[in-house]
C-alpha cells in the first residue's frame, strides 16, 4: 500500500513520531515473541532427561516448533492488509502467550510436542514487524528499517540461548526449585511479560502516518476491506514471490535451524563440552549458541543497508544481485561450519555463518515491500513462511537415525549454495523504466500530506 507522509530517515532517539514508535515497539515486541519462541530450546537437555524423549522425538520438536508457523505467517500478512499491524499485533501477543506459559503443564511427550507446536504460532509476530515498518518509512531506507527491526526482533533468538539458563539455575539454584519445575517457571515468566507487551502495543502504536486503517477506511483515504479480495491470489501467480519463499528458506529457515539445535548440538558433538558437568555443559553450551543469535545486533540491519545502497546505484537488480551474493556465501559457511570438530574452530566459523544467514535476512525483506505494493502484507506473509517451511524440511534431516547432525549441516550448506542462483531469475519493470528516464523510482521521494508535522523524523 502506498502511505504518504513516510519517514526517510531513521531516529533512533526519537519516540514522539508515530514512525518511530512504530520502529520501536515493532522489534521490542518480535524479540519478545523470538525469546518466548525459543526460550525452551536452551533447556531441553534438561527436558530431554526429565521426559527421557528419543533423537527422533526431539526432532518431531524441532520441526513443531516452526511447522505451524507457516500456515499462521500466511493468515496474519492476510489479517494485516485488513485490520492493520496495530490490532493483529496486539491480538497476536495475548493468544501467543498462553502456550508459552501453558507448555508447564506438559508432563510426557505427547503434551510437550503439542505446547511447542502451538508456541510456533507467536513466530508470525516477524511479518507484522516488517508490514509496519514497511508503511511508516520511504524506499529510500526501508530496507535498513526492516533489517534493523527485525534484526533486533531476531536477537531474542540469541539473548534467550543465554538468559534462560541463568534464569533456569536462578530458579533452582537460589530458589530451591526443582529442575523440572525451573524450566516451567522460566517459560511462564517469558509468556507473561509477551501478554503484557500486546496491552502496550495496542496503546501506543498506530497502522500508518496518518493513523489507523479504520479511520483511514472512514475518510476514504485508502480502499475498503473488499478492495484487496483479490490481491492475495494476484500475489501467489507471481514467481518472484516465490523465489523470495524458496530464498528465505534458506537464510531464515536456517536461522530458525540453530536457534533450535545449537545448544544440543555443541552438548552432543563437540567433548569439550560432552564430557563436563551437565549443568556446566548446559550454561556454555547456551552461551555459545546465543553468540549465533546476537550477530542480529547488527548483521541482518548491515544486509539492509548494503541493500539500500546497491538499490540506489543499481535500482531493484541491485538488491537482487546483493541477495544472490549474501546466500551464496551463507552456503558456503554452512558447510564449513559443519566440518568443524573443535570448539576452536566451530565458534569462528558459526559466527561467519551467522553473519550471512542474517545479512541475507535482511536482503530478502530489502525486496519484499517492492513486489506488491496493492498486497504487501500477503507478500510479506507469504516469504515469511518460506522460513518455517526451510526450517520444517530441515528438521527432518535431524531426526534421521542414520544421519548425524553435522552431516545433515553439509546437505543444507549444498542445497543453501545451489538455491542462491535462483535470485538471478527475478526482474523488476520498475527497472526497466528507470533506465529509459535515468531515474531510480525506489528512492524517489514521496510527499507528506498538507499538515503532518513529524518530530525527529525527516519526511519524504
Amino acid at each position: 500500500m502506498n502511505f504518504a507522509g513516510k519517514a526517510t530517515r531513521i531516529r533512533l532517539l526519537d519516540i514522539m513520531s508515530p514512525q518511530m514508535r512504530a520502529f520501536h515497539m515493532s522489534w521490542f515486541a518480535f524479540f519478545l515473541c523470538f525469546f518466548a519462541w525459543f526460550g525452551i530450546a536452551p533447556m531441553m537437555a534438561v527436558v530431554r532427561k526429565e521426559m527421557l524423549l528419543t533423537k527422533d522425538q526431539v526432532g518431531w520438536t524441532i520441526i513443531g516448533s516452526v511447522a505451524i508457523t507457516i500456515f499462521a505467517r500466511l493468515f496474519v500478512g492476510w489479517l494485516c492488509d485488513r485490520i492493520g499491524p496495530r490490532l493483529a499485533y496486539t491480538g497476536l501477543l495475548l493468544i501467543g502467550s498462553l502456550p508459552v506459559m501453558g507448555i508447564g503443564l506438559s508432563h510426557d511427550f505427547t503434551s510437550f510436542l503439542l505446547f511447542r507446536i502451538a508456541i510456533g504460532v507467536i513466530g508470525a509476530s516477524f511479518v507484522i514487524t516488517q508490514y509496519h515498518t514497511s508503511i511508516m518509512f520511504a524506499p529510500n531506507c526501508v530496507g535498513t528499517a526492516n533489517a534493523t527491526t527485525a534484526g533486533w526482533g531476531n536477537l531474542g533468538g540469541g539473548v534467550t540461548q543465554m538468559v534462560m539458563p541463568a534464569l533456569f539455575a536462578l530458579f533452582v539454584t537460589s530458589l530451591g526449585l526443582s529442575t523440572a519445575m525451573g524450566w516451567r517457571m522460566c517459560m511462564l515468566a517469558a509468556g507473561g511479560v509477551c501478554a503484557l507487551t500486546g496491552v502496550a502495543y495496542y496503546f501506543l502504536t498506530q497502522d500508518a502516518p496518518q493513523g489507523n486503517f479504520s479511520q483511514l477506511r472512514a475518510a476514504g483515504q485508502m480502499p475498503e476491506k473488499s478492495a484487496n479480495r483479490g490481491a492475495f491470489w494476484e500475489v501467489c501467480k507471481d514467481y518472484r514471490v516465490w523465489v523470495l519463499f524458496l530464498t528465505y528458506g534458506c537464510c531464515f529457515g536456517m536461522e530458525l535451524t540453530l536457534d533450535n539445535i545449537a545448544a544440543l548440538y555443541f552438548v552432543d558433538y563437540f567433548d569439550e563440552l560432552k564430557n563436563a558437568d551437565p549443568m556446566v555443559a548446559v550454561r556454555t553450551a547456551g552461551f555459545v549458541a546465543g553468540l549465533f543469535g546476537l550477530m542480529n545486533l547488527f548483521a541482518r540491519a548491515l544486509g539492509g543497508i548494503i541493500a539500500d545502497r546497491f538499490g540506489a546505484n543499481w535500482g531493484l537488480q541491485g538488491r537482487v544481485r546483493w541477495l544472490f551474493l549474501a546466500v551464496f556465501c551463507e552456503g558456503l559457511a554452512l558447510m564449513l561450519f559443519s566440518q568443524a570438530r573443535t570448539l576452536s574452530v566451530a565458534i569462528p566459523s558459526m559466527l561467519l555463518l551467522g553473519l550471512f544467514v542474517k545479512m541475507s535476512n535482511g536482503a530478502t525483506y530489502s525486496v519484499v515491500p517492492f513486489v506488491n505494493k496493492r498486497a504487501l502484507g500477503a507478500v510479506a506473509g507469504i516469504v515469511g513462511a518460506g522460513g518455517n517451511a526451510g526450517a520444517v524440511l530441515a528438521g527432518f534431516l535431524f531426526k534421521v537415525q542414520s544421519i548425524s547432525w553435522p552431516t545433515s549441516l553439509l546437505i543444507l550448506g549444498v542445497c543453501v549454495t545451489i538455491a542462491s542462483f535462483f535470485n538471478l531469475t527475478m526482474a523488476f519493470q520498475e527497472d526497466a523504466v528507470a533506465a529509459k528516464t535515468n531515474t531510480t523510482p525506489e528512492s524517489a521521494p514521496v510527499p507528506p500530506p498538507a499538515g503532518l508535522e513529524l518530530v525527529g523524523v525527516a519526511q519524504a
